[in-house]
């Protein structure tokens, strides 16, 4: 199912959010784990996987702005939370959320914290080797699969904490991811890697930016990453790409402006039984929505496709501040306003966790 919001739709979801922004405080916890597949992927080689979870919270509690940037001068705006504050009663419906290449949990911090708001426990981690507060490495390029790997630890960890096991409801559990974080969310689903399908596409299609080094880190070349999956580092990882990744009892998929999906294979994604909603701007140019967003939809037996006019790929980025549109390349790309981009999403993602947990 496909469908363009048009401007009164955006403007009526926009007013929405704008209320719900009222309806509880939203608590904010960091965690750490440990797994062997992020050691692979960090420029240290540390095993360390940073975890953040945001989540309804008790009345009462006082919310600080959540800022990326200088303290003294943010570039982004990305909500609000109350650090460490204690739950409110009563088990919640879980969302596992994935950021984008070169991002953050903090980043997508707009999103998450909106959830919670409305009464979602959130999962969110940085990917070790693609974030943005650490070095980008080859490694955590290659290694897509592994992202799925860090939600499962994340979401182990929060099951067996003390403090946050006893508020999820793992009987209403989702996924969620943007951009690198849709192959995260439909690994997660059940989707499979296909590195030779992804290198025959961009053999055949070298101008798509689906092939292109990304613009956080420009030396990652297709040639670059072609080389280096042949390494005697990489080699054994590479025979594990396509294994199965999913993370038992999700129940259902949100993606924004997927990216990288011609490293699925088509076959694993029609066997997707997971209902998937996607969205995504008509004036990508990073995940052309051709050769990602549109494509997913078109081989996911239960996908829902939404397009945003005039809406890019940065604009589901963090809301910028006034100095950020300054300064900030990310921040000078918007046609559209970046609150109505983010209260569709937030109004979307919650309509169809809301019918699906």
């Amino acid at each position: 199912m496909t469908a363009r919001i048009p401007l009164i739709a955006l403007a009526a979801a926009w007013l929405g959010i704008c209320t719900m922004a009222h309806a509880g405080a939203v608590g904010e916890i960091h965690r750490m784990a440990h797994t062997p597949s992020a050691a692979l992927r960090d420029a240290r080689h540390s095993d360390a996987l940073r975890i953040t979870v945001w989540y309804p919270a008790a009345g009462g509690a006082a919310e600080t702005p959540l800022q990326i940037g200088p303290p003294e001068h943010p570039l982004f705006d990305a909500g609000r939370a109350a650090a460490d504050a204690p739950f409110a009663p009563g088990r919640h419906p879980v969302i596992l959320f994935s950021h984008g290449f070169g991002g953050s949990a903090r980043m997508m911090a707009w999103f998450g914290t909106a959830l919670a708001r409305a009464g979602d426990v959130v999962i969110a981690v940085d990917h070790p080797g693609t974030n943005g507060r650490d070095p980008i490495t080859m490694a955590g390029s290659l290694l897509v699969w592994d992202r799925a790997v860090d939600l499962r630890v994340a979401l182990d960890t929060a099951k067996a904490d003390a403090q946050i096991g006893p508020h999820l409801d793992l009987q209403r559990l989702g996924v969620a991811g943007f951009s690198a974080g849709g192959i995260t969310a439909l690994l997660s689903a059940g989707a499979r890697v296909d590195v030779d399908h992804y290198l025959q596409f961009c053999h055949a299609h070298a101008a798509d930016p689906t092939c292109a080094a990304q613009a956080e880190a420009p030396g990652l070349t297709l040639a670059a990453r072609e080389q280096a999956m042949k390494t005697p580092e990489m080699a054994p990882q590479a025979k594990h790409a396509g294994d199965d990744y999913a993370i038992p009892g999700v129940r259902a998929a949100f993606v924004m402006a997927p990216g990288g999906i011609e490293a699925l294979a088509p076959r694993s994604l029609r066997a997707i039984d997971t209902p998937v909603s996607i969205l995504l701007g008509d004036a990508d140019p990073v995940a052309p929505p051709a050769s990602n967003g549109e494509l997913a939809a078109s081989l996911l037996p239960h996908a829902s496709l939404k397009t945003l006019p005039g809406v890019g790929h940065y604009d589901f980025l963090a809301d910028c501040t006034a100095l950020g549109r300054q300064r900030e390349p990310l921040c000078k790309h918007f046609r559209t306003p970046q609150q109505r981009t983010h209260a569709t999403a937030i109004a979307t993602a919650e309509a169809f966790f809301a019918n699906h947990l």
